[in-house]
Order: C-alpha cells, then structure tokens, then sequence
C-alpha cells in the first residue's frame, strides 16, 4: 500500500510543481502526462504528474473543470527542518507571492516555527523541532 499526497490546481500544476521540487532537496519530477490536443483537458495541461519531495511522492493535475474549491489551510505540508537556515530559506521561498498565516518565532511547542500560503494556495508548516 502506498499513500501519496495529491494536489489539484487549475493551470498551475507544472509551475508548482517545478517550484517545489526547485526549493526542496533531494526532490525531483519523476513522470508527467500532459493533455493534448484531443482532450478533455486543455493541451499542455497536466493529465498527472508525479514527483519528490525530499524523497516523499506527491502527485498533482490540473483539473479540467472549476470548482468552487481550492486548497484550505485545514490540510498542510508539515516539514520538519534540519536547520534554521533552511526553515528561514524555505519559509521565504513559500511566502513569496503567498500569504502568512503564523510569521516565524517561538510558540512553545518548537524552536521556530512559522505557517504559509504559498502562491498556489497550498498551506505549508515549517518547524524547527
């Protein structure tokens, strides 16, 4: 059995998923299907794609129709980070474009920690246990 993160965008899916993979190690784009000109989606959108995120699957789409959703805060990345340096690097990489909902600093329960939105709507932790 394998359980893998799934993320839905709408014409966004290849962006995002080349950002991730661009700001997290050890990550890459393992396969991607596109739609072409027959359908249903628009050409050149993703049918799916999978790739890694510091060596955990995700896979991703671009839906071929609207919804009246989208990502919610309810749902999030949690990353545990190996340094300061890469939680500040990765925390400013993700708000970019996006929207803090817990600036970085100390709650208690870690040593940093901070909450964002990323520009594709995706809720991301990021601790410094």
């Amino acid at each position: 059995m394998t359980i893998t993160t799934f993320l839905m965008f709408e014409g966004t899916a290849e962006k995002a998923m080349q950002f991730y993979t661009g700001i997290f190690k050890s990550s890459q784009i393992d396969n991607v299907v596109y739609y072409d000109e027959n359908g249903p989606g628009k050409a050149g959108t993703i049918m799916q794609a999978k790739f890694t995120l510091n060596g955990k699957p995700f896979m991703c789409i671009d839906s071929i129709a609207k919804h009246n959703f989208t990502f919610t805060p309810s749902m999030s990345l949690f990353v545990d980070c190996d340094s300061e340096a890469e939680l500040d690097k990765l925390f400013e990489a993700l708000s970019e474009k996006g929207k803090i909902m817990m600036a970085l600093g100390n709650y208690g329960f870690s040593q940093k920690f901070g909450w964002t939105e990323d520009q594709f709507g995706v809720s991301w932790q990021l601790n410094l246990p």
